[in-house]
């Protein structure tokens, strides 16, 4: 098959980041002008509050001890003016920080989703919903906010460097008491923060375990009843949800204690400022008007202080979250193929499996002819689904290859070889939408009335009598995963679907096991019927299905051992008689 290579000017992805820091920079990047504007108006901010006590000295140096009214005016035009300044720059700072946290944690639940709805299945592959839930909903909220807490770092360390260069100007020793006693505190308050990234760490974790048993249940939940379970899965969750609780409370404990430690630490050195000023004051060395502006300047300096001290623990649960985020977006995924199918040369459909070994198989050879419609039995159900993964793409055998036209599937570009080769699971999964949502959902709302396609393939999977019983017909909605459908309806339907999607080569696996004996007749005819000249590889056991396929193989232990018409298997192998009346 002739086969074209890959675009010339084709570029490769840019590399996800690695480790958090990388993602906590890229999620700074992502909303780099509303970050910097509120870098700047928030500092504006924190510069104008700085300003305040020392206006207030200058009034009381030059208006009210030298009575001059004037003077007193003019201070006073100067202190309304900056309390205009510094209103304005912290309402539309916190407005540009809120919409940098917002974007940018928005921006990180898409490249997320991006990433788990890829084609290599990797970043989602063994992981719960309800973990996977809590790492695009919580994690990204909080490096969302640790991006907002950028600009008020900014205007926090604006504040304290004004406040030390002001009372530097007043004293050389009050200024060096900011300049360095304020990084030893948040040295210190760094190293004591490091326990809580773990047990951040631990709580994210515990909790995402409790939404994800959530999740499972609440999906489970019919099945639950049936087996009148209820009970003992209200205990498994209570327990993950102590576990949660424990980890919560033991990460909030250590919070308190560190947003205390903070904040005596940091009166501690505004005292400490206070004290000093005052001692020097007595001694002659400031005056009325500097010693007003200094214990201004202190109190001041307190809320600066704590904000720059509450920058250890947000580090250390951003720090947390971004861990797990990057844990997903770094999932190794299998190298991309390179080569794409030709558009003006049709799929022929011939797959073909040389020496398929992994696990559970042993060497499987297997050739599908083109337009073939072949059975496949397969009583070990790891076996069934190691080939199956191997033929979706989504596991890589350690030995042997398939090949689809003579072209390896590993060297088809991950679309081209998904859209040319569709595995349908057992497992039906239907989305929250109406019958005709699920038929065609790379479709979105094309069209509100059901096509010659949309009727041939219920019809093939004998769910016309399905759609008839439906109040609104194929504008009937089916619930989450078609909850408000039964077991056979939801598989019908999935049939149908993957029967509409028309691939060139299509793998079905038990798709009629929660069906009665005479609607898999129907099935079979329907399947054999629609997919005439295209090729079909039916994972099964059902007599019924075997019969209307061309040939049937038996994968025995890991190989193929027997090949034929179901009718001569039936008469000359005794085990694939045995699986078959099973």
């Amino acid at each position: 098959m002739p086969v074209q290579p890959p675009a010339q000017d084709a570029r490769p992805a840019a590399p996800p980041p690695r480790g958090p820091g990388a993602v906590l920079a890229a999620a700074a990047r992502s909303v780099r002008g509303p970050l910097l504007g509120s870098l700047v108006l928030l500092a504006g901010h924190q510069a104008g509050e700085a300003l305040v006590p020392v206006v207030v000295g200058v009034v009381v140096d030059r208006a009210v001890d030298e009575g001059a009214a004037g003077a007193l005016l003019g201070c006073l035009a100067l202190l309304a003016a900056d309390f205009l300044f510094l209103s304005l720059c912290y309402r539309f700072g916190s407005r540009l920080s809120t919409r940098a946290r917002e974007h940018s944690a928005h921006r990180l639940r898409v490249r997320l989703a991006g990433r788990l709805l890829a084609h290599d299945d990797a970043a989602g592959r063994d992981r719960l919903p309800g973990d996977l839930l809590t790492v695009t909903g919580s994690d990204t909220q909080v490096v969302g906010q640790f991006t907002s807490w950028l600009g008020m770092t900014t205007g926090n360390l604006v504040a304290v460097g004004l406040g030390a260069a002001l009372l530097l100007r007043m004293s050389v020793l009050l200024g060096l008491l900011v300049l360095l006693g304020t990084p030893a505190v948040l040295l210190l308050m760094n190293r004591a923060g490091r326990p809580l990234e773990r047990r951040g760490a631990a709580e994210q974790a515990a909790a995402a375990r409790a939404a994800a048993t959530a999740v499972d249940y609440v999906s489970g939940l019919r099945v639950l009843k049936g087996l009148r379970a209820e009970r003992t899965a209200l205990r498994h969750y209570e327990g993950v949800n102590r576990e949660s609780l424990r980890a919560t409370v033991t990460a909030a404990r250590t919070e308190a204690v560190l947003d205390g430690a903070g904040t005596l630490l940091a009166g501690v050195l505004v005292a400490a400022v206070a004290l000093v000023a005052g001692r020097l004051a007595l001694g002659g060395d400031l005056g009325l008007g500097d010693l007003i502006a200094c214990v201004g300047l202190c109190q001041f300096l307190l809320a600066p202080i704590q904000g720059l001290l509450e920058l250890g623990p947000a580090l250390a649960r951003a720090r947390a979250s971004a861990r797990r985020v990057a844990v997903l977006l770094d999932a190794p995924a299998p190298p991309p193929g390179t080569v794409r199918l030709p558009e003006d040369v049709p799929v022929r459909g011939e797959l073909t499996v040389r020496g398929l070994a992994h696990e559970a198989l042993r060497g499987v050879d297997l050739r599908l002819a083109p337009g073939e419609h072949l059975g496949l039995v397969v009583p070990e159900p790891v076996a069934a689904a190691e080939l199956l993964a191997c033929l979706a793409g989504d596991l890589a055998p350690a030995h042997g290859t398939i090949c689809l036209d003579g072209v390896p599937l590993t060297a088809l570009d991950r679309a081209e070889a998904r859209g040319a080769v569709l595995v349908a699971p057992h497992q039906a999964y239907l989305f929250d939408g109406t019958v005709l949502d699920n038929l065609r959902p790379d479709e979105g709302e094309a069209g509100e009335a059901a096509t010659s396609a949309d009727t041939e393939a219920l019809h093939a999977a004998a769910a016309t009598d399905l759609v008839d019983g439906l109040p609104h017909g194929t504008a009937t909605r089916v619930g989450e995963r078609g909850a408000f459908l039964s077991g056979g309806q939801r598989q019908r339907l999935a049939l149908a679907r993957a029967l509409r999607a028309a691939p060139p080569v299509l793998v079905l696996h038990d798709p009629t096991t929660a069906v009665d004996a005479v609607t898999q007749t129907r099935i079979a005819r329907g399947i054999r019927t629609l997919r005439a000249g295209r090729t079909t590889l039916v994972l099964t056991s059902s007599p019924a299905l075997l019969g209307a396929c061309d040939r049937v193989a038996v994968l025995r232990e890991g190989r193929v051992t027997a090949s034929g018409p179901h009718t001569a298997l039936l008469a000359t192998d005794s085990f694939y008689g045995e699986v078959v009346s099973a």
